[in-house]
């Protein structure tokens, strides 16, 4: 993965391993559909595990990959067997859509390389800003949504606690700027997470958006991940980011609700 060191204030990018790496050192952006199994976007199984065509666009959940009922009554199923994450986001009612599990977005660099890559993810009112604080974004990336959640990771490096601070850091960064456009990018310190059998930690990113394209951009944003290692001793990582301060934006609640229903897929 890119790890994001923060020190006073400033940003500073460094290489780590993972879903973004990957992709980086493949030198092309990763591929946004399912049926392109060979994606380089994937983290240590590598997308080519990922079932094709599993889950489309828009649909609840209840097929492929993303099976399995909700906790949450109404709501939708979300996951990706890559990364050993599902969770559930409010339905379609509420201006949520999920996507193909293996289906990539992603923030990229100036050279078009993925800077950040999710995969497994949903987006919430997608559409409903013209504009973007960072216009470098592939896939479903950028597309005017309020808060996007997905999984990422499949490295080695690090500790756990580092790599839940570099996946909140990291997409407050790329989600709201990257390097073109810089925000202010504050990280906490990770916290022990240990909820519907996950026994991780959890870091939160709080971002001040320095590029405000139109009135609709977020001045702020926030940015919470859940980090588990698996048995092969990979780590990976479940990440919300979402605008503040913006008409229909998610409170804290609303988002602390969707962490609630995080939990592994049978490894």
């Amino acid at each position: 993965m890119v790890a994001l060191a923060v020190i006073g204030g400033g940003v500073f990018l460094l290489t780590s391993g993972g879903d973004d790496k990957k992709a980086a050192e493949a030198g092309d952006k990763p591929k946004s559909s399912a049926s392109a199994s060979q994606a380089p976007a994937g983290g240590g199984k590598g997308a080519s595990d990922a079932p094709g065509g599993a889950g489309a666009p828009g649909e609840s959940g209840e097929a492929g990959e993303s099976g399995g009922k909700p906790l949450v009554a109404g709501w939708q199923t979300q996951a990706h067997e890559e990364h050993h994450f599902r969770y559930d986001v409010p339905g379609k009612a509420e201006k949520w859509q999920t996507f193909a599990p293996a289906q990539a977005l992603s923030y990229t660099d100036d050279q078009g390389k993925p800077i950040v890559v999710m995969t497994g993810t949903a987006n919430y009112r997608e559409g409903g800003c013209a504009s973007s604080a960072n216009p470098k974004a592939f896939g479903e990336a950028g597309k005017g949504q309020l808060a996007t959640v997905g999984t990422t990771g499949g490295g080695k490096e690090g500790s756990l606690t580092e790599n839940a601070r570099n996946w909140a850091g990291n997409w407050g960064f790329a989600a709201y700027g990257g390097p073109g456009n810089k925000p202010k990018v504050k990280v906490g310190p990770a916290k022990p997470w240990k909820h519907n059998g996950i026994d991780g930690y959890t870091a939160t990113a709080e971002v001040t958006v320095a590029n405000r394209a139109s009135t609709c951009v977020p001045a702020t944003a926030v940015v919470h991940s859940i980090a588990q290692k698996l048995p092969d001793g990979t780590m990976h990582g479940w990440v919300i980011y979402a605008d503040q301060g913006v008409p229909n934006a998610l409170t804290n609640d609303q988002i602390t609700k969707i962490m609630n229903t995080v939990r592994p897929t049978t490894p």
